[in-house]
């Protein structure tokens, strides 16, 4: 399953149930799981523990070392779980010491051609990165959510869950858990990801509590605040509510809302 022109470092631990496609080459530090496929002129460096199930597209580069000045040559990582798509042209960089040490991608992640996930990202189960999405360090990409065709995103940025980023959307702050952001002439956030939530399951009670939070926190004329005070004083509204509530106290660098 090995074809006769890739290249495996020694210490690279590949199982035989792997396939690794023409002039791929796996180095030092490289653990694959059971099942995958490097398709072809695919480059995984390490260290780098990789699950089971991923496939991997011609000339993506996988576990490279960050593209951070300060780095060293420090032993840092990349971890990634099961099930994965990681197509043409992508790069994910391994983590910083300074920045924990480590990139973690989640489970049944696609991540589309030409994209980047920078040093000491976390990307998290389910989320969709499109064509040309480029994440820089330090940002958290939660479960579920889509960041469009070319969107820059900011260092230490949060992607909430189930969101959904506009293509061409340059991000520098946070964008909300449920949320549609998009850049028309203002990066803003223009109301719930409805049709995203619906996909997923969500019964029409939850989407209908979410898009009453947003309402209040978008369309109420009152500031972060005292949209929070209010969705705090009418009681326990799910876990959906809580969720968005806590994402908005822990965010550093500001969400995005509403022009």
């Amino acid at each position: 399953m090995i074809h006769p022109t890739a290249i495996l470092d020694p210490g690279a631990k590949v199982p035989a149930s792997c396939k690794v496609g023409p002039y791929c080459l796996i180095g030092p530090g490289v653990e694959l799981g059971e099942n995958c496929e490097l398709i072809s002129h695919v480059v995984i460096h390490g260290p780098s523990k990789i699950g089971s199930h991923n496939r991997f597209f011609p000339f993506c580069a996988i576990g490279i070392e960050p593209q951070d000045m300060s780095f060293a040559g420090e032993e840092t990582w990349l971890y990634m779980g099961d099930h994965n798509v990681i197509r043409e042209c992508v790069t994910l960089n391994r983590g910083t010491t300074k920045g924990g040490g480590g990139t973690r991608i989640g489970n049944h992640v696609w991540i589309l051609a030409y994209s980047h996930v920078g040093h000491d990202c976390v990307i998290g189960d389910h989320a969709m990165l499109i064509n040309g999405a480029t994440i820089a360090g330090h940002v958290t990409v939660e479960e579920w959510a889509v960041v469009g065709a070319l969107c820059p995103v900011h260092q230490f940025v949060r992607i909430g869950a189930h969101s959904y980023i506009g293509g061409g959307t340059t991000i520098t702050k946070d964008v909300l858990p449920f949320a549609k952001a998009v850049t028309p002439r203002n990066t803003s956030t223009y109301g719930l990801n409805s049709v995203g939530l619906e996909r997923r399951g969500f019964s029409k009670e939850r989407i209908r509590k979410i898009h009453h939070a947003f309402h209040v926190l978008l369309n109420s004329r009152l500031n972060t605040t005292q949209a929070l005070e209010k969705l705090r004083a009418e009681g326990d509204q799910g876990e959906d509510i809580a969720m968005l509530i806590k994402f908005i106290e822990e965010s550093e660098r500001g969400v995005i809302k509403r022009k």
